[in-house]
């Protein structure tokens, strides 16, 4: 079926874009199918009935999954679970304000994860409101100015220099027609259109990029006149494909979102086998129900580490308000450490690598290469000889100067990209500030993509008309008779010929982008007359790479993470930006990535380090392709293009200052500096914030072993419970709670970007660590199971269960300290970069002395007064666990190292 009965068709589907292939058809036909005549447009009854037909030009709203739903969603994990079993069972030994405080701890972390999962409507909202509000259509052979909702397929749009497109359309009329894609395709500079077809190769498509014939919604239009044809609509169009990606896109659990799940299933089998032994015992041991359940409570209570979610909660709000410092605003908390976790940083080129203003970097002049330094539209910069030297090159460089529309302003640059670099280049060779307003225009021949040039006619201080020219080298050298020298002008022959046309092939090989200046007194201001020129310069102009992503690129690789370019550029300017960053790998294109199965791009992904010519779709495709190799995946991005893979990687980072609003709406994290290296020193925070929940999780989840295995060493030897459901709920939550938090605020190591990232699977408690919490609760269990067996020979019970009680206290102040490291000695200097610690220390000392020595605590905790020596036994038991420590990695150390020759 055509797609003109189609759109007759009221009952046809509206979910494809009515004209596919539209880029590579004539303008005409393109009308025909679509039934419209462009010099008329639409009728009012044909526009009514297909915005029946096919809806407004707006983006779909996302599917509403139920608020109550959404929050119930945030419970659904391991950890949470026994956290939740953790509050009922304090309910039930009759600690309401214990299982209150958990219950807040929860409510709290929920509220938080619920406002995450509305990030993917904001994003959604983002892109409306990046939409056009109004549109110039052609209807019933009238101009009309209509909303741009309104806008249906067949609409004819008129548009201008400046204008924002309202929705992807066939070109028809292109009047000299430049438009901005960088934030659709990542294409740094801007897209010479025309009415003429794309050629295409079969059947294959066509990168956005490369669609010459069409415009498409949200660019720009920066030069030019054009009438379109809308061939697609809302969220038929390139932004809604990339609006649709989404909302539909799943977002991929952070790397501790995964480990801090496993921990809470390995936690709650620890529990249930801890409980279930001490029933069976109990209940063969002829025990009473009431007294087994009171007991097996208090096992419960202290298999579960119920200070463990405020402590991750507090770890990650502190990194996320010192990465702020530093220039990243962190939205997702488990962001902060995926960053340090990840493996490969994709990152967007335009903008992000380089610094999104085209800036001339090499001239040809006089026969001699010249260097311009500088960066951007800064006018800060000069224009150097071989040799370091200035040299003035005003009179070459006069007519990039002059025949040129842009703007300088006390603001900035205004206009076109390449022009405002070439009117930077003017200023920095030492031309006036505004050159025309002493050189008047009295004519100009436009740029036309088919001529290649634009030229402009001045009235000269004798009255002469002069005429300037730029455009492409080759073109220029066409119309030229002379070259300008370091001598003066001279006849342009074969020779010559060869030198401008070599430098011009030299800059193009370094990805630059080459035009040509030249000048000539004329007769009289018309096309004719722009003959007879003189090749004056010849300029290499890019967008350069920022300063600080060089070194950004050389520390990321120290510490083992690999950057890849992505970047919707043509190769050959990728390929340089590339080296000049150090980004090393195979340059793979669009096409080529279009072609390869997921298998394939898998097997090879490794080797690329760069991706050229890229569509939307393809970077979502590389993510993809490297979380299958197993990487732990952070993408870097600025414009709607990235908007689908920065939600698609682990860690999405957007520039706040340059990047688009859609861009910071899907990102976990938001650049307020636009500094590549600003994430380096987020890794590094985020790998100093996974070491400290590694420290705090031993030192947690040894305090838990060591109480499990007191009581179940009890009930086995028949003794009665050293420590009752309180004391142990008090260890748990407000002794474990300071040093842990204190542990949270562990600087980083001095190896800690020197080493490469840790392996995606691994877990929290690998073996080595689940050794070593095993290794400390087994101290701590003897140790306070030795001074109560041995207390109760001396003295009463409920002195010898306070001793107990006590002595297990004091091991989590020594096990604190040695648990803040894994090599190495257990106390070297590390142990006085953290002053927070030991003030944490002495705060939870003075606590138990309060809890054991004060009358009215005592009622609370069960405890009754010790001496001071009790006391000094307590305290020397409880450095066995620091002793013990250091015994095993000395022993260990010696083990590893290797055998000494003679």
């Amino acid at each position: 079926m055509s797609q003109r009965t189609r759109l007759d068709d009221p009952t046809s589907p509206a979910r494809a874009p009515l004209r596919p292939d539209a880029y590579r058809r004539d303008a005409t036909d393109v009308a025909d199918s679509l039934a419209v005549v462009p010099a008329m447009g639409l009728t009012r009854v044909d526009a009514e009935r297909r915005a029946t037909e096919w809806g407004a030009n707006e983006l779909a709203q996302p599917a509403r999954r139920p608020q109550w739903l959404r929050l119930l969603d945030q419970f659904r994990s391991w950890l949470i679970g026994i956290l939740l079993a953790a509050a009922v069972i304090a309910g039930i030994i009759g600690e309401v304000k214990d299982a209150l405080v958990i219950t807040v701890v929860l409510l709290i972390n929920a509220t938080i994860g619920y406002l995450q999962e509305r990030r993917a409507e904001r994003s959604l909202e983002a892109l409306r409101r990046m939409l056009v509000p109004t549109a110039r259509v052609r209807r019933d052979g009238r101009v009309r100015t209509i909303p741009a909702v309104a806008l249906v397929p067949g609409d004819i749009v008129l548009l201008g220099a400046g204008d924002r497109i309202p929705a992807d359309g066939r070109l028809v009329v292109a009047e000299t027609v430049e438009a901005a894609e960088a934030a659709l395709t990542g294409e740094s500079h801007p897209v010479t259109k025309s009415t003429a077809p794309t050629a295409a190769d079969g059947d294959e498509s066509v990168p956005v990029a490369d669609r010459t014939g069409m415009l498409f919604m949200n660019t720009a239009l920066t030069r030019g006149r054009a009438e379109m044809i809308v061939t697609a609509t809302g969220m038929r169009t390139e932004v809604g494909a990339i609006a649709e990606a989404l909302r539909t896109g799943a977002e991929p659990p952070s790397p501790l979102q995964v480990q801090m799940d496993s921990l809470g299933r390995r936690l709650a089998a620890i529990s249930g086998v801890a409980v279930a032994a001490y029933a069976c015992v109990a209940l063969l041991r002829g025990d009473e129900p009431a007294d087994l359940a009171l007991r097996a409570v208090a096992l419960a209570v202290a298999a579960i580490p119920e200070g463990l979610p405020a402590v991750l909660a507090l770890t990650l709000a502190l990194g996320v308000y010192r990465m702020a410092r530093r220039g990243a605003i962190v939205k997702r908390l488990a962001s902060v450490e995926a960053l340090g976790s990840a493996t490969v940083v994709c990152s967007d080129k335009t903008g992000t690598l380089t610094m999104n203003e085209m800036t001339v970097r090499a001239l040809w002049a006089a026969g001699c290469d010249h260097e311009v330094t500088g960066e951007g539209y800064d006018t800060t910069g000069t224009v150097l000889a071989a040799d370091g030297t200035g040299v003035d090159v005003r009179d070459a460089v006069l007519p990039f100067g002059l025949c040129n529309d842009a703007r300088r302003t006390p603001e900035g640059v205004t206009g076109d990209p390449t022009e405002a670099a070439l009117i930077v280049l003017a200023a920095k060779a030492g031309l006036d500030a505004e050159p025309r307003g002493h050189v008047p225009r009295t004519g100009e021949v436009p740029f036309d993509p088919a001529a290649k040039y634009m030229a402009t006619f001045h009235r000269d201080t004798d009255g002469r008309t002069v005429v300037h020219a730029k455009g492409a080298v080759d073109v220029l050298l066409d119309r030229c008779t002379h070259v300008l020298t370091e001598h003066g002008p001279a006849l342009l022959d074969t020779e010559r010929r060869r030198e401008v046309t070599d430098a011009a092939r030299r800059m193009g090989g370094q990805g630059l982008r080459v035009l040509g200046a030249a000048t000539a007194t004329a007769g009289r201001a018309h096309p004719d007359e722009v003959r007879g020129l003189t090749l004056t310069a010849v300029a290499g102009i890019a967008d350069p790479p920022r300063p600080e992503a060089r070194d950004a690129v050389a520390l990321a690789r120290e510490a083992g993470v690999t950057v890849k370019m992505i970047t919707g550029d043509h190769a050959d300017t990728a390929t340089a930006i590339a080296r000049e960053l150090g980004i090393t790998g195979e340059v793979v294109s669009g096409a080529e990535l279009a072609r390869m199965s997921d298998d394939e791009l898998a097997d090879r992904i490794e080797d690329i380090g760069v991706f050229a010519r890229v569509a939307p779709e393809h970077k979502v495709t590389i993510v993809r392709a490297l979380a299958r190799r197993g990487h732990i995946v952070a993408m870097t991005g600025d414009g709607v293009n990235d908007a689908a893979a920065l939600r698609a990687a682990h860690i999405g980072v957007a520039m706040g200052v340059t990047g688009t609003d859609v861009a910071k709406e899907a990102a976990d994290i938001v650049l307020t500096d636009d500094d590549f290296s600003t994430i380096v020193r987020a890794v590094r925070e985020g790998r100093s914030i996974y070491d400290n929940i590694v420290t705090f999780v031993r030192f947690q989840l040894s305090t838990n072993v060591g109480a499990i295995l007191t009581l179940l060493a009890t009930v086995l030897a028949g003794m009665p419970a050293p420590m009752s459901a309180i004391q142990l709920l008090w260890v748990n939550i407000i002794m474990d709670g300071p040093p842990a938090m204190a542990l949270a605020v562990d600087p980083p190591g001095d190896n800690v970007m020197r080493r490469p990232p840790r392996p995606s699977g691994e877990r929290i408690l690998n073996a080595r660590r689940l050794a070593a919490v095993i290794r400390s609760g087994a101290v701590m269990a003897a140790g306070t199971l030795v001074v109560f067996a041995g207390a109760r020979h001396l003295t009463d019970t409920a002195t010898a269960a306070t001793m107990a009680f006590t002595t297990f206290v004091l091991f989590q102040l020594c096990n604190a300290l040695a648990a803040r490291s894994e090599d190495g000695p257990v106390l070297g200097r590390h142990q006085l970069h953290n002053r927070t610690l030991w003030i944490c220390l002495a705060a939870v000392l003075t606590l138990q002395v309060v809890a054991v020595q004060a009358p009215v605590a005592q009622g609370v905790f069960d405890t009754v007064a010790l001496s001071p020596a009790q006391w000094a036994i307590c305290l020397a038991t409880a450095f066995t666990v620091l002793l013990t420590e250091h015994v095993w990695r000395a022993a260990h150390a010696r083990r590893a190292a290797p055998a000494l020759t003679p």
